[in-house]
């Protein structure tokens, strides 16, 4: 049977009240899968941008060893997760964990989640959660590593979907990003799945995150990602 292996963020397991298991059929990946009469192999986590799907290809035996050699198609489906908002630098948000006492690390991340709705909303964020250079670097990573291991391999990306969230309440760099993504998949020669306008005219019925989607959306994204398979 064929396989579908998609490396993604959150929206791939999230529905709208919750996370679900991965093989969940309202879930986009398996809709998509259906279609396609394809297995899905997902790589996924919350928060996942570009530099994490490169890492999870690179360093996840399973993924590179396992799931990259058997696929008949590859969906990339990360990205859209650096277009949000930050009031801080990128090394200095990922440096948090590293913190080595509990209770300074705890209060660090507490101090940063209370502070990033209202900086956010003051200033537009103004940092990426990664800066657009470095998402079309590690997405460029992520084709050129995969063609050099499966030459001829479809691949599509997902495109920066809208959001609406009180949490990242600027999306000064929403249009940015989605230019920059077409600008990417006609330099890659990659298939494009624009869920513009899947999402847009429906954030006002999408989970109450203002992030993730509802099932029909869901249905709607998986569609879509079958399509760009099946006309290439």
């Amino acid at each position: 049977m064929p396989h579908l292996l998609v490396i993604a963020d959150s929206l791939a397991f999230h529905g709208p009240e919750r996370s679900e298991r991965p093989s969940d059929p309202r879930l986009y990946p398996q809709v998509a899968g259906r279609i396609l009469d394809a297995d899905v192999d997902l790589v996924a986590r919350q928060g996942w941008t570009a530099r994490d799907g490169w890492w999870a290809l690179t360093k996840d035996p399973v993924v590179w060893g396992e799931y990259l050699p058997r696929a008949d198609y590859l969906f990339i489906g990360v990205g859209g997760m650096d277009q949000l908002p930050t009031p801080v630098p990128t090394w200095l948000r990922e440096s948090i964990p590293f913190i080595r006492q509990g209770r300074v690390r705890r209060a660090a991340r507490d101090a940063l989640r209370a502070s990033t709705p209202p900086l956010v909303r003051a200033v537009g964020g103004p940092f990426r959660t990664l800066p657009q250079a470095a998402t079309d670097r590690y997405l460029t990573r992520i084709v050129e590593g995969v063609r050099m291991m499966r030459p001829g391999l479809p691949i599509a990306l997902l495109s920066p979907p809208p959001w609406r969230s009180d949490y990242y309440p600027s999306t000064r760099a929403h249009e940015p990003a989605l230019a920059a993504a077409k600008a990417w998949v006609r330099a890659q020669g990659v298939a494009f799945v624009d869920v513009e306008p899947i999402v847009g005219p429906r954030l006002k019925t999408i989970n109450p995150d203002g992030m993730h989607w509802s099932w029909e959306v869901h249905a709607l994204v998986g569609e879509a990602v079958a399509r760009a398979f099946l006309k290439g």
